[in-house]
């Protein structure tokens, strides 16, 4: 039984898949180097961009809450314990809400800064010359693996002492004045007798002692220009993903 031959290629797709240029072998010229980079630090900068926007985000979540909360406390003074209470411990989950955005705007701005101090500043200094000869190392192998710059601490203290250090002391002053008012409530909770008075002041203090803590003892977020990977054999904590 005879059997239908396969169908061969024509001859002149193969000499054009023969003549397709590989590009994994062949290197790239300057002009492609330098368009190829170009869209990347586009890519970054609006990458950056977003992320930035979303950190704008929380802390205009954080001014309308407290703002809310604190009208509440004057209008309503015998609920005033408890819509304090309410407004300091949601601003703490506002400043985790933005340190975890925070971590992620530091990567893309940390790829920005690289291409901006090591290859537009040399063309804009006509001195080719980069301050991190790796730079272009770095910035492939995250790109490979991305990594967090910072801690979630880092983070946490960062935010903190840029935006949320004037909120909590707003609220720490509301606090004063609401427990050293004349005729202020005496019962946290109204109705639920088994709180006693003092435990109100005892969680604002223990609050207040750790955020000081994290802004005294927690190291500061370096600039990305200046810690890229400042432990290359710890470069941070590894993540499967970045979910943006």
């Amino acid at each position: 039984m005879s059997t239908n031959p396969e169908p061969k290629p024509k001859r002149g797709f193969q000499e054009a898949k023969h003549k397709a240029p590989d590009f994994d072998e062949s290197p790239l010229t300057r002009s492609e180097y330098i368009t190829a980079l170009a869209h990347f630090y586009r890519a970054e900068m609006y990458r950056s961009m977003v992320w930035r926007t979303r950190l704008d985000t929380t802390t205009n979540w954080a001014i309308i809450s407290t703002l809310a909360i604190l009208t509440s406390s004057l209008n309503n003074p015998s609920y005033a314990t408890e819509a304090l209470l309410l407004g300091m411990f949601v601003n703490v989950v506002f400043v985790l809400i933005e340190a975890r955005r925070f971590r992620f705007f530091y990567v893309w701005r940390a790829r920005v800064r690289m291409m901006e101090e090591n290859f537009y500043g040399g063309i804009l200094r006509r001195d080719q010359s980069s301050t991190d000869r790796e730079w272009g190392s770095q910035v492939a192998d995250d790109l490979l693996c991305p990594r967090f710059h910072l801690t979630r601490i880092q983070a946490f203290r960062a935010r903190l002492m840029r935006n949320f250090r004037f909120i909590f002391a707003l609220f720490l002053i509301a606090w004063i004045g609401h427990r050293l008012a004349p005729g202020a409530p005496d019962k946290f909770l109204s109705g639920l007798q088994a709180f006693p008075v003092w435990l109100p002041d005892i969680l604002v203090g223990i609050l207040y002692l750790a955020l000081i803590g994290i802004a005294v003892f927690t190291p500061k977020a370096p600039p990305p220009e200046e810690a890229y990977w400042p432990h290359p054999e710890h470069p941070g904590e590894d993540i499967s993903s970045l979910d943006v």
